[in-house]
């Protein structure tokens, strides 16, 4: 087995165990958003970290209403900007937590009296050490180049902690089954998307597209599948895929659509419908039955609700990832030109 499926094949358990591990922090973060009366959020975030940040920004305003930036570390470590940051928590993301632009915000945070909380996947990184909080995806060391399973335990931990801020009983009891869907899925999921897969062995160049909640899983399916198969991929939200980007397609090309229930579903349609009459070949990601047994090419995930779904799409690209490294003929953990770990200044 590939280290990369191995790594994502942890998922589960690892979502099983991080809500117990991580509640008193979680509470105790949560108690002193309140107390201190804040009232928004700032991410600070590189890469996959950036993408659970973009899931957790649209989780935030759902459930609890709070409005969440997602900060441009540059303009502290290249312009020496010095940001206000108002009400607002300061949340760094980051899986090694030695991303040194994003460390550069939390201690001007720090400095200003924020309050600051790190994710990350090593307790004694810089990050972890410098924030007022840390939340841990005790996901053990990752090592292969594309980020997996921590980009699905900071999902986790960015939305459980929400869930104790806004109270909102419907997310938390979703967080508590995803690890279950997520086994679930894994049961099948790979088999069959390196069956399907195949076909799209020679693909030169791809979209991915989502809406809403479904949106940051387009941006990181697409970084997935680049990063590992070294192919030219476009992820965008449908509704700014229609102002401009929708020319890039063409006849044939492949476009992936995470099409979740609920809310952005009837948008995503709307896309199917026009991706088809371009002539383009979709491939769905969907939670729905029925679109499934409308189109040709697709996969169907576990039901994991509406504010969890997500989860189920993300594995779903990652193994979509893994799996046209498979039928090309790819080592998914070598790169000429990645590292695992980037740091940016």
């Amino acid at each position: 087995m590939s280290l990369l499926l191995d790594e994502i094949c942890e998922q589960p358990q690892i979502l099983m165990k991080l809500g117990k591990e991580s509640e008193k922090t979680v509470k105790a973060i949560a108690d002193e958003y309140k107390k201190r009366g804040l009232e928004g959020v700032y991410f600070a975030a590189r890469g996959t970290s950036d993408h659970a940040c973009v899931y957790a920004q649209y989780i935030y305003a759902i459930t609890a209403g709070i409005p969440c930036e997602l900060g441009t570390p540059s303009v502290v470590t290249k312009y020496g900007a010095k940001i206000n940051y108002g009400r607002r928590m300061v949340i760094c993301v980051s899986q090694s937590g030695k991303a040194e632009d994003v460390l550069g915000v939390l201690k001007q945070a720090n400095d200003r009296g924020c309050l600051t909380v790190a994710v990350t996947n090593d307790v004694n990184s810089p990050l972890a050490k410098a924030a007022e909080y840390h939340l841990f995806c005790s996901a053990k060391e990752e090592v292969s180049i594309a980020a997996t399973k921590t980009f699905t335990a900071q999902m986790y931990l960015l939305a459980l902690l929400c869930a104790e801020i806004s109270g909102s009983k419907e997310l938390k009891a979703q967080l508590d089954e995803v690890g279950q869907r997520a086994a679930e899925l894994l049961k099948y999921a790979p088999a069959a998307l390196e069956a399907k897969v195949t076909r799209y062995r020679y693909v030169k160049n791809a979209f991915i597209l989502g809406r809403g909640l479904e949106y940051p899983i387009a941006l990181e399916g697409a970084l997935k599948i680049l990063e590992t198969n070294a192919i030219k991929m476009k992820g965008a939200a449908i509704s700014d895929f229609y102002h401009g980007p929708i020319a890039q397609v063409c006849e044939d090309d492949l476009a992936i659509v995470v099409a979740g229930k609920g809310a952005v579903y009837d948008d995503a349609l709307k896309m199917i419908a026009k991706l088809h009459e371009i002539g383009a070949e979709v491939f769905v990601i969907t939670d729905n039955e029925d679109l499934i047994k409308e189109e040709k090419y697709g996969i169907l995930t576990p039901d994991a609700g509406e504010l969890a779904a997500p989860f189920m799409f993300a594995i779903c690209v990652q193994l979509f990832a893994y799996s046209l490294t498979a039928v090309r003929g790819i080592d998914p953990n070598v790169s000429k030109v990645l590292k695992k770990i980037t740091i940016t200044k």
